[in-house]
């Protein structure tokens, strides 16, 4: 029973992927507008913590980690269909940004597949602080549903990974954490409403 267990993570994807429909339907009626840098940033950071992961030995643990970069290529894509869906970036979002592809860069001259997933696992987090703070300032201009899905997929990560090393644990922990915050940033005057 426990060998199968690993496949949860095809589950983990269909749920990531239908969060990112959610978000993908919300952008293209312009109901959410996606900070283009911070989902560009997040297709090219996890698809490279992806690389390296395989080339250390990590299996279909790595699939969550693979959908959470290839989910934000397709918002990315889908942002340029409707001009109303832009959010505006600002010298925040660039820095942010930039930060980022220094990353990116510093894992490129490092050649370290561990090296190369702290230095995604950087950039992938540069990238989503304009979105984090986006979400919290802003919580109606975003779609919490793909970053809950994408939650759900990184969790699934556990159940198959086989070698439990650096390279098969960290983006998975990292997205499970930055998935939680930006769930939050966005639920967080219903979550208090709640409370109170």
């Amino acid at each position: 029973m426990l060998q199968y267990l690993s496949y949860i993570v095809f589950l983990g994807a269909i749920v990531q992927l239908i969060g990112i429909y959610s978000y993908i339907k919300d952008t293209v009626r312009g109901d959410v507008k996606p900070n283009r840098a911070s989902w560009l940033l997040w297709s090219i950071a996890p698809l490279i913590g992806t690389a390296a992961a395989l080339v250390n030995g990590v299996e279909w643990a790595v699939l969550p980690v693979f959908m959470s970069g290839f989910g934000p290529l397709l918002v990315f894509v889908a942002s340029f269909v409707n001009k109303k869906s832009y959010w505006k970036l600002e010298k925040f979002d660039y820095l942010c940004g930039l930060l980022s592809v220094f990353a990116l860069v510093f894992w490129g001259v490092t050649k370290m597949s561990e090296v190369a997933i702290i230095f995604a696992i950087a950039s992938d987090g540069f990238a989503a602080i304009p979105t984090l703070v986006k979400s919290y300032r802003y919580p109606e201009t975003e779609n919490a549903w793909p970053f809950a899905a994408g939650l759900f997929s990184s969790l699934t990560s556990f159940a198959a990974i086989k070698i439990w090393n650096f390279s098969a644990l960290a983006f998975p922990v990292y997205l499970v954490v930055i998935n939680i915050a930006i769930t939050l940033a966005i639920y967080r005057h219903k979550i208090i409403k709640r409370l109170v």
